[in-house]
């Protein structure tokens, strides 16, 4: 095994500098948070330092504050344990970001990174919803971020977090309690649709859905994830099949589905190719979160029998 690259540095613009440097030759792999070698060591430097993650770098009095030695040692310690256990980031710091709200995570959940975030924020689902929707559940709830994004983005909804890990829902509690959202964020254990009866105004899902040869060839940091939340079987819809064919009896007449599936829209296709679907712009493109709606998974049952 090639030793990790020292990181070194007397400021913090230094550090994060080598942090980068460090991770590039390191070659490990991003995406739980951040997308390249200078954020991830951005977050890392600052975390360690107790410095606020969304700090002004670009001010000459942060980057050029100096790092003592003790300090100094820290950081290299957290950049060197990132590089040799592969573990993501946000395991090492316990805490992950979306849409600028932090919440704790570790290894009990996968790290969230979910692009319907970015649908909750931007009102893009606005025009589907009405005053007429109050019950909202977050299937595969994970830690718990987007059952707490969604009771923040409506305030007038009741939210259900689900998911069959225990484990999972115990740090999606401590999310919830976080926020102080108790009053409007219930969390249950459900193996799939199986206890979350509804009626269900909106149903969110990021469900396991990486394919059996994709799951082959995953880096070592999405494989430090919890394997329950990113299997999807051979062609990664296994979950998406049985949600379909649950979902439209626990759903109300107006009720929709948003869905996360990742890169696998070629093989959401070929499972439903007759799905009427609305896919919906994020910054990843328009091809990772798609919206269905009742109506159109009840005339896909109906088609298929």
């Amino acid at each position: 095994m090639i030793e990790p690259q020292a990181v070194h540095g007397t400021t913090v613009a230094a550090l994060i500098a080598s942090g980068a440097g460090a991770l590039t030759a390191a070659g490990v792999a991003f995406g739980h948070g951040t997308s390249n070698a200078h954020d991830e060591a951005t977050w890392l430097v600052l975390w360690r330092l107790g410095i606020a993650l969304d700090s002004d770098l670009d001010e000459a009095a942060l980057a050029d504050q100096a790092v003592d030695a003790a300090q100094q040692a820290q950081v290299a310690a957290l950049f060197d344990e990132r590089i040799r256990t592969r573990k993501p980031a946000a395991y090492l710091t316990q805490e992950a970001w979306l849409q600028g709200v932090p919440f704790y995570v570790d290894e009990r959940a996968i790290v969230p990174r979910s692009f319907i975030a970015e649908i909750l924020a931007d009102g893009s689902i606005d025009d589907w919803l009405s005053d007429k929707t109050h019950d909202v559940l977050d299937l595969c709830t994970g830690n718990g971020s987007l059952a707490c994004l969604a009771a923040m983005a409506y305030p007038d909804v009741q939210v259900t977090g689900s998911d069959l890990s225990t484990d999972a829902l115990a740090v999606a509690r401590i999310n919830v309690d976080r926020h102080e959202l108790q009053e409007r964020v219930q969390l249950i254990e459900s193996d799939g649709m199986a206890n979350t009866p509804g009626p269900w105004d909106l149903i969110l899902c990021n469900p396991p859905y990486v394919n059996a040869h994709s799951m082959t060839e995953l880096p070592a940091e999405y494989l430090a994830e919890p394997k329950l939340a990113l299997a999807g079987g051979s062609d990664g819809m296994d979950f998406i099949k049985q949600l379909f064919s649950d979902a439209p009896s626990r759903m109300r007449e107006h009720a929709i589905l948003i869905l996360e599936i990742g890169n696998e829209r070629e093989y959401f296709e070929a499972a439903f190719p007759r799905l009427p679907v609305f896919w919906l712009d994020t910054s990843s493109g328009d091809e990772q979160v798609l919206l269905i709606t009742r109506e159109a998974l009840v005339r896909h049952a109906l088609a298929d029998l």
